[in-house]
């Protein structure tokens, strides 16, 4: 059991992690964890204070300045340690996500081993940290330009992948030399802090990640309202984005933010079919429908659309709902507000005249009595304007349009105010590259489920965000340009 827990109701009590010290909240006010599969509560954290923020956030700026000095190399070292003790721990951390978040633990286990990947591939980064030398217009001079860091880093994570998020943005953000401050979600924060528990094991210096909790509303505001924090990254909702982006303008901070989506799901006349069935389920079913890259909506071709339908909802059907800590295909959603919000959009779609196809409702039977569940959901609907058409669903619930060629399914498709992620299933190589300049998604899957790699891009366009994660672009947000003109005359 990790020092800085205590028993209490049952229940773990958390402190927030700062400096490298477990220290209590300045406010002796709590927030329960729960279950939801259960309604349990497992763990209670600090509902924390901006005097908590401002405790986190000097820390971090303290330690900066000596991390930032350590060879990049050395900061890659630690990182990989870090992931190292992580997998070692993968399947205590897997469960801790399933019982904070609800994905099944198949699911939560690949969770913490895409976490481990993001710390190594941000290692892997650290002999790649280049810059440029260029002539300069003057005489026996040349110009310098360096990457370095922007400083204090807040990394402000989702419900949906708690653990994941979190080395997601503590990977690149460290290994450009910042320090980090970590505002987990407060309904998903036991991973956090037990991964802020396993880098005090790696010897992280003290300072350099700091993980805090409590509400947006509180801490979170007051941590985004700091003047330290240089660059703010942020996975959440479209609606805590811009205010973000509102409460961020007067000390002109940097933002990162990966928002909401409604990934169109486009299948052509000449798709393979059972191919493309498959990726529909999986990519739309997966952690219960829970991911902002999810099929949210299909556009389907009218020659296929009655081979598609009968295939997909057969599939959908035949999805096993129930215990998370077991292997089933579908766990709960991750809270009650979250069940009500999609139950509200099924029964808004149906009065505005969608046929159910499969599902509808919440789960019924003794094995749902508690918890938050709702069946696997399919809908065939008629108009694009529709809100279930329109706003994101984030659940296990999808709308069918069928459409009268390839061309129509672009148009409708790009009818959205999200521009995240997109699938297309053709065979067609020309409407492939037309995918390029005509589908304004920052994110597409062409014949193939979605999954993005780590070494990729994953950014959004529109209403899903500003800038990016991942890769060689993801990493280059976590770096200023300093330039140089050094004169040896």
């Amino acid at each position: 059991m990790p020092a800085m827990k205590e028993l209490v109701k049952g229940a773990d009590r958390y402190k927030h992690f700062i400096g490298g010290q477990w220290v209590e909240s300045t406010v002796k006010e709590w927030i329960d964890v729960e279950n939801p599969a259960t309604e349990q509560v497992i763990a209670s954290v600090p509902n924390g204070s901006p005097d908590d923020a401002d405790r986190a956030l000097v820390a971090a700026r303290s330690a900066q300045p000596a991390w930032e000095a350590m060879p990049p190399a050395s900061r890659g070292q630690l990182l990989r340690d870090l992931g190292r003790l992580i997998l070692e721990n993968r399947e205590r951390l897997a469960r801790i996500v399933v019982a904070e978040q609800g994905k099944p633990i198949q699911e939560a286990r690949g969770e913490i081993e895409g976490a481990a990947l993001y710390l190594t591939y941000a290692a892997e980064e650290a002999r790649r940290i280049t810059g440029d030398i260029i002539p300069s217009d003057m005489p026996d001079e040349q110009i310098w330009i360096q990457r370095v860091a922007h400083g204090v880093v807040l990394a402000l994570t989702a419900w949906n992948y708690p653990a994941a998020l979190m080395c997601r943005k503590i990977g690149p953000a460290l290994v450009a030399g910042n320090t980090v401050v970590v505002k987990a979600h407060e309904g998903t924060p036991v991973s956090a802090f037990e991964i802020a528990q396993l880098s005090v094991q790696a010897d992280f210096p003290p300072g350099v990640i700091n993980v805090v909790s409590g509400t947006g509303e509180g801490i979170g505001a007051a941590l985004v309202r700091h003047p330290i924090p240089r660059l703010i990254t942020l996975t959440g909702s479209v609606r805590a984005g811009k205010e973000i982006f509102r409460n961020s303008a007067d000390d002109l901070k940097l933002l990162r933010l990966e928002l909401g989506g409604k990934a169109p799901f486009i299948v052509a006349e000449d798709a393979d079919i059972p191919a493309a069935v498959r990726a529909a389920v999986l990519s739309r079913f997966e952690n219960c429908g829970q991911i902002c890259i999810c099929n949210e909506r299909m556009y389907v071709h009218k020659k296929v659309a009655g081979e598609f339908t009968e295939r997909f909802v057969h599939a959908v059907k035949t999805l096993k709902v129930g215990d998370p800590t077991t292997l089933v295909d579908v766990g709960p959603k991750f809270s009650k507000p979250e069940l009500e919000k999609v139950e509200r959009m099924v029964d808004q779609a149906t009065q505005a005249g969608a046929e159910i196809l499969t599902g509808g409702g919440r789960m019924r039977g003794e094995e749902f009595a508690r918890g938050h569940w709702f069946e696997p959901t399919v809908m065939s609907v008629n108009d694009n304007q529709m809100r279930i058409m329109q706003d994101e669903i984030f659940g296990p619930v999808v709308p069918i349009m069928t459409v009268g060629d390839f061309d129509e399914g672009l148009r409708l498709a790009n009818e959205s105010r999200y521009g995240l992620s997109a699938y297309v299933f053709t065979k067609d190589m020309r409407r492939m590259m037309r995918l390029v300049r005509e589908l304004k998604f920052g994110e597409i899957y062409v014949n193939r489920p979605g999954g993005d790699a780590v070494h990729a891009h994953h950014a959004g366009i529109r209403d899903s965000g500003i800038g990016g994660e991942d890769g060689k672009y993801g990493l280059d947000a976590y770096f200023q340009k300093k330039t140089m003109y050094i004169n040896y005359a």
